[in-house]
């Protein structure tokens, strides 16, 4: 039997993941709540939602979640036991997932590289336009407005050298 997920959330009392799904066999919306246990202000909340995700009990309901979403939903109930705002522990998250254009990329250690092209490659496929969207448009060409004179740089200029 395989299981649609609708919505996922958190629930702070008792501490909680409810995940509201469809089983393939009729058209009755179901509820799943999902206890968290042993997890504190302290824990990995990465940790937590593999964890989750691989247990035998809830692993074919949560098929259809994406990794990513478990380990928002486990930062807003670690906010919660830290004594945070839902407000304050959104936009926490809301910050960790943005990417600063101006961070250089190669001072990051191999960990945090990775969580950041994660962000741009979900980023990249959320705007991408596919041959099967009503807006798809084959060999576009875009002219950009040149407001400024472009500055000719030495690499620039064709020379009569061969190479």
């Amino acid at each position: 039997m395989s299981y649609v997920a609708q919505k996922c959330g958190v629930c702070f009392r008792p501490p909680s993941i409810v995940l509201i799904y469809k089983a393939d066999e009729g058209d009755k919306t179901r509820r799943r709540v999902m206890p968290v246990r042993n997890f504190s202000e302290f824990s990995d909340c990465g940790l937590a939602a593999e964890q989750l995700k691989n247990n035998p009990r809830h692993k074919a309901y949560l098929e259809g979640v994406s990794l990513r979403q478990l380990k928002k939903l486990f930062g807003l109930l670690r906010g919660h036991l830290r004594g945070e705002s839902l407000a304050q522990s959104l936009e926490k998250l809301r910050q960790e997932d943005t990417i600063d254009p101006e961070e250089d990329l190669n001072k990051l250690d191999d960990k945090e590289l990775a969580k950041r092209k994660s962000i741009m490659d979900e980023l990249f496929e959320k705007n991408r336009k596919k041959k099967d969207d009503p807006d798809f448009v084959y060999d576009l060409e875009v002219e950009f407005p040149q407001d400024e004179q472009l500055e000719s740089c030495s690499w620039d200029v064709e020379s009569g050298e061969e190479i």
